[in-house]
């Protein structure tokens, strides 16, 4: 599913005046960091000064690609967005028409106006701009001044116009107490005005991911447009009476709500809070009058597991979602279902196909719907027959991280292992895949990178086991290089043919060192049974794949150097580099732990999302405590002697920073050689660019120091 951050949340710039520059590439803003032109390996000043691309929206009639372009404004540490539109009928290069924080284009059904995010006097507010129309198509250099159409006293966190365009649906986070958006806005005020700095709650979620609950909810709202094309300052309040999010805190978006293709009706999934909110995935799927006429009625109050993501078929008959079927669970397999909503039967179209699919859309005739899913080390896009069920695949090879449908044409937002992410367009049956966005590519021709090559094993049980192999940049045949080994976090996750902007392995290519990384049990891709098989033993089947994994690759590749390696991993890749600290300790000249969690009891306590614990561990820790202790890498702190770099970040309340500063405390009590990094500013990623490079800058010292030819050590 989408992870992405709401575009409220990214916004921090005033609106400034639309611009209209040709050209094939954004230049970053600020190019105080320092750049090498010349030929060079790959480099986090490279990675962090990249132009990211981003939620490609096909126009109606599929000629016009509207997306986004992030920049990067290294001296003041931070990325500036921008959306810029292509003429796809006649190539060449894409045109900035609004700059400077704007973000989420979405089309009027006319294809005439270009709707988007962008803050006004500090708020994000929704915005319009239309475009003349001659001969020749849209005149995208000739568009008028933008015009603010929302005037809400909050920042719009997600939104969806209708079918017709006459009205929008607005997420705002309120006070539910509140009657008005205003209201909400004014008690706000007077709490940062308060010179008492306390907050008294009376039940979870106290934080969540790296907030502190204020005690408002993201409520649903439908505002209509007027003659002049704005929406009242106060819309219609649709989800009243609802004790959640729509959409969900702290990564949903607008595919958690949608219209009926006649507008009357919107459907939205929400998961009801009360006390349970934190260990409960029980999401349900809920339908209500457009107008707000009556109240919300839930329709699938059965399934105790987790219901999202509506997409109503193109003749409004059928309502299909994605479900899971074990309560409690966020990493279950998601089907696809279908609701009859004549007659309220339902039926899972997918069975069979034992992949967990997300990012839904479905073709104007109704016949096919499109997802994405990991898929054996790739994330395609996929094409499913609605009424069969037969999957196939459209446009694989990479990871397919965005797409929009219209007409006979796919757009789509597509990266890899050595390229991050441009546009390609596509007919819907996945053949005549074209580049039409070429971002980065003159950084990229001068940066060098590493090939990469996915091998399999036989891992635990002898199961067929996946992982990946990255070359140092400047290969050489015949010379041995030292090994970075990354271990992957979820743990229901996988290292896959991606382009990532936090562990991307060219990083470490570049700097000179091999890559290994093993795609254990428990990660996706390959089958529900293979993910489930890690919860309840974290530190069992993961840990024998990555032993053999590791044997596997010193065989196969004779480059890697298994004398010069260093184990490394974040999240989940932090418990098990906390884990083999203790019990498989022998290759590894040195450890390198991101937000990993070194007390498994304590963490039960200390994190926000009960759910998670409750489920891989088998209950609570209070009731099967010995689940907790099975696999707690403090257990085995005696047994430590590898050098560690540990690195936590205090806004980090998925693993709080407690974690990491007892792994610190028993590393230099023990005497072993250890360094602790802190971002007091950072949540469980590290996101800011100069905090990237600090990073980067950081680890790749470590793995020199630890790692170095014997001749070369001191």
């Amino acid at each position: 599913m989408k992870k992405a951050l709401t575009a409220a949340l990214l916004l921090a710039l005033a609106a400034s005046p639309a611009l209209a520059v040709d050209t094939d590439t954004v230049a970053p803003i600020d190019t105080a960091i320092t750049v090498d032109h010349a030929p060079h390996p790959f480099n986090v000043r490279d990675l962090v000064m990249m132009q990211r691309v981003s939620d490609p929206q096909l126009s109606p009639d599929g000629r016009y690609a509207a997306f986004g372009v992030r920049s990067t404004d290294y001296a003041a540490n931070k990325g500036v967005n921008a959306i810029e539109v292509l003429d796809l009928s006649r190539g060449g290069k894409p045109m900035t028409v609004v700059a400077k924080g704007a973000s989420s284009p979405r089309w009027a059904p006319d294809g005439k106006s270009l709707y988007y995010v962008a803050p006004s006097d500090g708020v994000a507010q929704l915005w319009r701009m239309d475009f003349a129309v001659g001969k020749g198509g849209l005149d995208l250099a000739g568009h008028t001044a933008p015009v603010q159409v929302s005037h809400g006293a909050l920042d719009v966190q997600a939104w969806k116009l209708s079918p017709d365009g006459k009205s929008v649906l607005l997420s705002y986070a309120v006070f539910t107490d509140c009657g008005t958006l205003a209201c909400t806005k004014q008690m706000q005020d007077q709490r940062a005005a308060d010179k008492a700095t306390g907050t008294l709650y009376k039940k979870l979620f106290v934080r969540h991911w790296d907030t502190w609950s204020d005690g408002t909810r993201n409520q649903l709202y439908l505002g209509r447009f007027d003659v002049h094309g704005q929406l009242p300052a106060e819309p219609t309040l649709l989800t009243r009476g609802i004790d959640g999010d729509v959409p969900s805190k702290p990564f949903g978006d607008d595919s958690e709500f949608a219209y009926s293709p006649d507008g009357k009706t919107v459907y939205f999934d929400v998961r009801i809070a009360g006390r349970s909110e934190p260990w409960s995935t029980n999401f349900d799927i809920y339908k209500m009058p457009a107008d707000g006429s009556a109240v919300p009625v839930n329709l699938t109050a059965e399934n105790k597991a987790w219901d999202a993501y509506p997409v109503p078929s193109p003749d409004g008959k059928t309502l299909y979602y994605l479900a899971m079927k074990v309560p409690g669970f966020e990493a279950d397999r998601f089907g696809i279902m279908a609701l009859d909503l004549a007659t309220g039967a339902k039926r899972e179209i997918d069975p069979h196909w034992d992949r967990s699919p997300g990012g839904m859309d479905i073709s104007a005739d109704g016949k096919t719907l499109y997802v994405t899913a990991d898929d054996e080390g790739e994330h395609p896009l996929f094409a499913v027959d609605t009424a069969s069920g037969k999957v196939r695949e459209l446009v694989g090879a990479g990871s397919v991280d965005g797409y929009s449908l219209a007409g006979s044409r796919l757009l789509l937002a597509r990266n890899d292992l050595k390229r991050p992410s441009d546009l390609y367009t596509a007919n819907v049956d996945g053949k005549d895949l074209r580049q039409v966005t070429h971002y980065n590519a003159a950084l990229l021709k001068n940066a060098h990178e590493g090939d990469f090559e996915f091998f399999t094993f036989k891992g635990w049980n002898n199961e067929p086991v996946q992982g990946y192999v990255v070359k140092p940049a400047g290969y050489e045949p015949g010379k041995k290089y030292p090994v970075a080994f990354i271990i992957h976090g979820g743990p229901q996750g996988a290292m896959t043919n991606s382009w990532s902007y936090r562990w991307n392995p060219q990083t470490y290519a570049g700097q000179g060192f091999a890559v290994v990384t093993i795609n254990f049990h428990g990660s996706t891709g390959y089958g529900q049974k293979f993910t489930d098989s890690i919860s309840g033993d974290w530190g069992g089947k993961p840990l024998e794949d990555l032993k053999l994994g590791w044997q596997a690759a010193l065989s196969k590749y004779s480059f890697l150097d298994g004398n010069r390696a260093c184990a490394l991993g974040a999240s989940y890749g932090g418990f098990m580099t906390y884990w083999i600290a203790g019990v498989w300790n022998q290759p590894w000249k040195c450890l390198i732990d991101h937000d990993g969690v070194f007390d498994a009891r304590m963490m039960y306590y200390a994190t926000e999302e009960l759910w998670f614990e409750e489920h891989e561990n088998g209950g609570t820790q209070y009731d099967v405590p010995a689940n907790y202790e099975k696999f707690d890498p403090l257990a085995h702190v005696k047994d430590w002697r590898v050098p560690m770099l540990v690195i936590h970040s205090a806004k980090d309340f998925r693993i709080p920073l407690s974690q990491g500063l007892g792994a610190f405390t028993a590393l230099q009590r023990r005497g072993i050689p250890s360094e602790f990094l802190t971002f007091p500013d950072e949540n469980h990623w590290v996101l800011k660019p100069h905090n990237s490079v600090l990073w980067h800058d950081t680890v790749n010292a470590w793995l020199k120091q630890w790692t170095a030819a014997p001749e070369t050590q001191k």
